[in-house]
């Protein structure tokens, strides 16, 4: 039976519904990055998010903070039980502006063993567990760090089974990371290719799904980089292409700015996808079976362990 991993433990996928693929709830940049704006500190604006989620018909979040993030991983634990809503952990890293400190001259071999203790037994000290591995990349050529980082992300899929899914800058260097992943053993199902909506040129997006990796749309919401009027019909698009079963959705709304329960009401909330996104996708004429595809049944594929 496949299942997904969460901050609680295992759960059976076919048991999951809908679920956002990439958010932050507990994160805070390392210095010199840090920001109030980018402190996402409050454990209870995050259950009240969470609960709105919930409340909209939402029921597991991935929750893509790493160590060089200040991941909390106990803290998510509280509050997937404080809110009922399942919680997927992230395992390996951030981009090297954020994370060099960790990975710097560290070869392949070494992260792989971090990242599947970290799957295995658990994170930050705990017996809290990661469900899936994050590698993540700059804007140009991979760095031997980065590259090693990837080559880990692979093997640790190869050894525990979990998930990898990656952050690209604004869609950079996506088939990039799909070729090194993929040459080092990773099934592209298997496959999550973050933050594809930052560049909406959909030739570039069908020769993403093309490989046959997962597509994230996570940057919903954010108006500041297309209005989703334009990823609603981007997505319309790459399902009448036929890859609707590789189309995932999220929001990263790793902002204060974006959140009601810190005091700002305009901004989209984890309520947003599940109850204002969805009816711009059927605008652009997506069917509710389509939506119920990218919220439901391709998470439930996309996060579960390779058996």
């Amino acid at each position: 039976m496949a299942f997904i991993r969460t901050v609680r433990g295992d759960i059976e996928a076919d048991a999951v519904g809908r679920a956002y693929i990439h958010e932050h709830l507990l994160a805070a940049p390392p210095p010199p990055y840090w920001t109030e704006d980018l402190a996402l500190t409050d454990e209870q604006a995050a259950a009240a998010e969470l609960r709105t989620f919930a409340a909209a018909g939402g029921a597991l979040v991935v929750e893509m903070t790493t160590p060089d993030y200040n991941r909390d991983a106990a803290g998510l634990r509280r509050l997937s039980e404080a809110t009922g809503v399942h919680l997927v952990a992230a395992s390996g890293y951030n981009k090297e502006k954020f994370c060099i400190d960790f990975i710097r001259g560290v070869p392949a071999e070494t992260l792989t063993d971090r990242f599947c203790r970290e799957i295995e037994r658990g994170m930050d000290g705990g017996d809290v567990r990661a469900g899936l591995v994050k590698a993540s990349s700059m804007g140009g050529p991979f760095s031997r760090d980065t590259e090693q980082l990837f080559i880990a992300a692979a093997r640790t899929h190869l050894r525990t089974g979990a998930p990898i899914s990656t952050h690209t800058e604004a869609g950079a260097m996506a088939l990039e990371q799909v070729a090194l992943l993929r040459a080092h053993g990773a099934p592209p199902e298997h496959i999550i290719i973050g933050h594809l909506d930052r560049r909406l040129d959909l030739p570039f997006l069908e020769a993403v799904a093309a490989t046959g990796v997962h597509l994230s749309f996570d940057q919903i919401g954010k108006t500041k980089y297309y209005p989703d009027e334009a990823r609603a019909e981007a997505l319309a698009h790459l399902i009448g292409r036929g890859y609707g079963a590789r189309l995932v959705l999220g929001g990263d709304l790793a902002r204060r700015a974006y959140w009601p329960s810190y005091g700002f009401p305009e901004g989209p909330g984890f309520g947003h996808i599940l109850r204002r996104f969805s009816r711009l996708l059927l605008e652009a004429g997506c069917a509710p079976a389509d939506i119920d595809r990218m919220l439901l049944d391709n998470p439930r594929r996309a996060l579960s362990f390779a058996l």
